[in-house]
């Protein structure tokens, strides 16, 4: 099946980031489009992609429930070999879409095709069922990761996060008040969606620029 890319940004960016979409909303999602801007802002080369399902769904209009995580892998790699990246590559996406990029980002780095991962909003359970965690795999993650979580995430607020066994190479960026899409509650936290945003993609080239030796 052919790739559609969503590619936002300079072709001559010096660090491409290839984003997936969360289980329920597609790669041009309000929330994509709004993280995707503050990305490229900041010099990033942004590429989105669909799982099969999703993309269905704009034909068929049908909203299957998406399969498990793992039967995704496939076309997340599927993905990275289409789109060819010459020069330091991240990959991640949004919530699942981040999850499913973390089960194969130890590989990719071992055979030099990545440079690191960026998870937004990372599923660390189900709402609502914190027993059910999907964290074992990140205990001993050798890739260079972000994590950027807002404190109030269902799936995974600060104070449950910092009682999980993760490894050293991953940090999170806490946004303070922010939900899964990263947004505050401006009236509570005194920031808005545009500012977490902003922290969210300044903290991305920084840390981008450290694994990738990069200016």
């Amino acid at each position: 099946m052919e790739q559609n890319f969503l590619i936002d940004g300079a072709a001559n960016a010096a660090i491409t980031i290839l984003l997936a979409h969360g289980a329920g909303a597609p790669m041009d999602s309000a929330s994509m489009n709004a993280a995707t801007a503050a990305l490229v802002a900041e010099g990033f080369r942004v590429v989105r992609f669909e799982f099969g399902y999703m993309a269905a769904r704009r034909s068929s209009g049908a909203r299957k429930p998406p399969p498990k995580a793992e039967k995704l892998i496939p076309k997340y790699l599927a993905a990275i070999a289409a789109l060819g990246a010459t020069g330091p590559l991240i990959i991640g996406g949004k919530s699942m879409g981040g999850r499913v990029a973390s089960m194969v980002a130890d590989d990719l780095l071992s055979r030099g095709e990545i440079a690191g991962l960026l998870c937004l909003g990372y599923p660390f359970h189900p709402p609502g069922k914190p027993e059910s965690l999907r964290t074992q795999h990140l205990a001993e993650l050798k890739t260079p990761t972000l994590i950027c979580q807002g404190t109030r995430d269902e799936f995974g607020t600060r104070e449950e996060v910092a009682s999980y066994a993760l490894s050293g190479n991953i940090r999170i960026l806490w946004l303070e008040d922010g939900d899964h899409d990263l947004k505050p509650r401006k009236t509570i936290s005194g920031f808005s969606a545009a500012d977490h945003l902003k922290t969210m993609a300044g903290t991305v080239k920084h840390w981008s620029q450290q694994i990738t030796k990069t200016d």
